[in-house]
């Protein structure tokens, strides 16, 4: 993937993965022994930092955590404990299980994303992809106020915040692995 361009980026790997049956970010992917070890290789040739985000340290390969905060378990709960956490002003985020979002679509992101935004996540032709893109720590107060209502839908937060989104062609690869035939094909 080459040189280094941008800071830190967040695997989110603590997902219950009820689909699937079986925790994803632990099953084996192109040749490595986890899908988490796979995304964490591919994205420390194009970040300076890179952590992953889960309830515990459930792997097999040195690596940073950074531990949920709170007890529940949501994406929402990952950032405003990434943001608790280390001192950083943005951070690249990703789902440990779309194992096709490449350099160029993060490239892409990073290429378009205006300064004056608290968030620039991808636009699919599936829709929002909350877990492909920047959050900037000015997310940080809105987040702890949703929190605080219950409410982990990351989506109302992009809504309620000032967010950008670049939008990307049925080419670009966003697929999910979430169920056993997902990750069958993908392999």
């Amino acid at each position: 993937m080459g040189s280094k361009q941008f800071n830190i980026a967040v695997i989110f790997a603590g997902g219950k993965s009820s689909r699937m049956g079986k925790d994803k970010s632990l099953l084996p992917f192109k040749g490595y022994s986890t899908l988490a070890e796979y995304q964490y290789i591919r994205l420390s040739k194009l970040f300076n930092r890179v952590y992953i985000s889960a309830k515990s340290n459930k792997f097999n390969f040195k690596v940073d955590i950074i531990e949920d905060c709170y007890s529940t378990s949501s994406p929402l709960v990952a950032l405003v404990s990434i943001f608790e956490t280390i001192d950083i002003d943005e951070v690249f985020v990703l789902s440990v299980d779309t194992p096709f979002v490449d350099k160029k679509i993060i490239e892409k992101i990073y290429n378009n994303a205006l300064i004056s935004k608290d968030i620039i996540v991808a636009l699919s032709p599936n829709g929002v992809e909350p877990l492909c893109g920047i959050y900037r720590k000015t997310i940080l107060e809105k987040a702890k106020k949703f929190l605080k209502e219950d409410n982990h839908r990351l989506y109302s937060l992009i809504k309620s915040l000032d967010s950008q989104f670049v939008e990307f062609s049925p080419k670009d690869n966003f697929k999910n692995l979430n169920t056993p035939e997902d990750y069958k094909d993908a392999l």
